[in-house]
């Protein structure tokens, strides 16, 4: 456990991107509601994510984490939570299919509402209200009522989590992932595209390879690998009032764990030293992961990793570069390069999405899906050069039919954005433009298997 560390410690600490609530009453009684409420999840799954994660820093599963950049109150839907882990469960088959690796599936489902902004407070015309922060904190409508800090949206925001987790779990373990439904996994509106007939021709491998196993005696239906999956969620950890109203103590091992997700991360907004994010995270027992951009100094990650695993637990921590096409092997080497001669036992992900935005001349915010692509070839490429594992892939994505990130396959353009574009904050890849990238990635994974075995011997 943490030295001199409690759940409500944080706030002695600089605590950046967080509302101000009008009434402590009311925030208190927000609070008072969730710390009486079940937990979302638990601590024995928390350690089973970190043991699947301790494999992935040694090169032999890689991490899948994707989902909504900000989910919503208005958008949640079972059809919308069963088509984004539908094409999870693509990407995942792709890769594991080419790497002949485990693929850790992780999703930013079940809490991924609050966002940090680059202002407090936005202005339209001659009237200031308070940034939209997310679904949990306040409404997206330029309203005086709807922008109003509201303590009982994250009541609101609880309950939602609750029933996501419960339709993904049985999603997970009652025949939905089941790999004999590989076939019904294409969504409808993707139809004969060329990645769709590609997922195709996957899928019908891995029906010979289940009709061969079945003839040779062994008999899918009773290989548990086969009839499920393990699912986690995970989601960026800003609003701290929530958070540790959600804190709870393992009556195992006494242990202190967050209970909102399996997973949480920390924003590159918020990893500063003298944090009051970091200071909640160093005591809880889950996973965590840290977005690293070109602010970080190598000294002042090496710090961080210090103070969050100080004992270098494996699986413990998992880094997501954010860099940016054209300045990821710029970047990225030397915090690799501090992390490695120090010995941190590390997940290094990627996240190609934040460092890739840019202004459409149509006036939308969106992400070009080639530029995406060059980050995840450069983040592949530097670990190559380093001699260090690539260890997972961090999306903004979903399983709805949406135009926000041009190019791709697809060839969504410019002109096009405004069709359907649905996102709460930023552009998500759709589903077609996900299982593209999944492709890329299986190659990328495949060319790196090989490389290590071919070294090896």
């Amino acid at each position: 456990m943490a030295q001199n560390w409690t759940p409500g410690g944080w706030k002695e600490f600089e605590a950046r991107h967080l509302p101000q609530y009008e009434d402590a009453s009311e925030l208190a009684e927000a609070e008072a509601t969730l710390e009486a409420y079940p937990p979302l999840v638990f601590a024995g799954e928390a350690r089973a994510l970190k043991a699947d994660l301790a494999e992935v820093a040694t090169g032999k599963a890689f991490l899948l984490q994707g989902g909504d950049c900000a989910e919503s109150f208005a958008e949640f839907h079972p059809n919308n939570i069963r088509d984004t882990f539908r094409v999870i469960l693509q990407m995942a088959v792709v890769m594991t299919f080419a790497s002949k690796h485990p693929v850790i599936k992780v999703g930013r489902m079940a809490g991924q509402f609050a966002k940090p902004r680059s202002s407090p407070t936005e202005t339209i015309g001659d009237v200031t209200l308070p940034s939209y922060l997310g679904d949990n904190i306040n409404g997206i409508d330029f309203d005086p009522i709807q922008r109003r800090n509201d303590p009982q949206r994250m009541v609101k925001a609880y309950n939602q989590a609750a029933s996501t987790l419960n339709l993904l779990r049985a999603f997970a373990g009652g025949g939905y992932a089941n790999l004999r439904e590989v076939h019904g996994w294409t969504l409808d509106f993707m139809g004969r595209t060329p990645w769709s007939t590609k997922f195709a021709e996957t899928a019908d491998r891995i029906g010979e390879a289940l009709d061969f196993m079945e003839a040779c005696g062994v008999d899918p239906a009773t290989v548990p690998q086969l009839q499920g999956t393990s699912f986690y969620t995970s989601h960026e950890a800003l609003l701290l009032p929530y958070e540790q109203a959600m804190t709870r103590q393992d009556s195992l091992t006494n242990d202190w764990y967050a209970t909102s997700a399996h997973m949480v991360w920390i924003g590159d907004r918020t990893r500063f030293p003298g944090s009051a994010h970091i200071e909640w995270a160093r005591g809880i027992g889950n996973p965590l992961g840290m977005k690293c951009g070109p602010s970080l100094k190598p000294d002042d990650l090496l710090r961080l990793l210090d103070e969050l695993n100080p004992s270098r637990e494996a699986g413990r921590m998992t880094l997501i570069s954010r860099f940016g096409h054209d300045k990821v092997e710029d970047g990225l080497p030397a915090l690799v390069r501090a992390v490695q001669r120090e010995g941190h036992p590390v997940v290094w992900s990627c996240d190609p999405m934040h460092g890739n935005v840019v202004k459409s001349e149509s006036g939308f915010k969106t992400r070009p899906f080639e530029r995406i692509l060059r980050e995840v070839k450069g983040f592949f490429d530097v670990h190559r050069a380093e001699g260090t594992h690539p260890g997972g892939i961090h999306i903004e994505m979903t399983g709805q039919d949406v135009t926000e990130c041009t190019g791709g396959a697809v060839a969504i353009t410019d002109e096009r954005l405004g069709d359907r574009y649905h996102t709460h904050c930023d552009p998500r890849l759709n589903a077609e433009q996900s299982l593209e990238l999944a492709f890329s990635l299986a190659e990328m994974l495949n060319t790196e298997v090989n490389t290590r075995q071919a070294n090896a011997a």
